[in-house]
């Protein structure tokens, strides 16, 4: 595996769509991502294997905390370490604290949080649609803000 871990370009824009909406019941569409890019808040990184982008992950970072959006890699590329490549990227000098929430039955995605010291914040009830479902909120302090 020769992952690579870049910002997200527009020519990145089709295929970072196509992972979302093979990994969401509501992925963004080509124009959201596409508006990210003008973004000043927005940090969006793609993972790529040769010019085959394999994952990414979205976050907004204002005043030295990073709001994750999306994070997803492709189904048949999971379980590599390409999530943990974007999450250890994107903890930058600039970001204290990164935060996220994922669904409360992704237990794949909480162990992998965990297992990289988020610690777990609350819930927030009935979050998700498509199916309907709790979001367990996770933070990582990176440094003393």
């Amino acid at each position: 595996m020769s992952i690579t871990v870049q910002p997200m370009k527009a020519e990145h824009i089709s295929a970072v769509a196509a992972l979302e909406t093979a990994c969401f019941s509501l992925p963004w569409s080509e124009d959201g991502l596409r508006e990210e890019l003008a973004n000043p808040f927005a940090r969006f990184l793609v993972a790529t294997d040769g010019d085959t982008v394999v994952g990414y992950l979205g976050m907004h970072v204002i005043a030295g905390e990073g709001a994750v959006t999306n994070i997803a890699v492709s189904p048949n590329r999971r379980r590599e370490g390409i999530a943990r490549a974007l999450l250890h990227a994107s903890a930058t000098a600039d970001v204290c604290r990164i935060t996220l929430e994922v669904r409360e039955s992704n237990t794949a995605a909480r162990a992998l949080y965990e297992r990289e010291g988020f610690v777990c914040d609350g819930v927030r009830p009935r979050f998700y649609e498509q199916p309907t479902e709790d979001a367990v909120l996770y933070s990582l302090y990176l440094k003393e803000e």
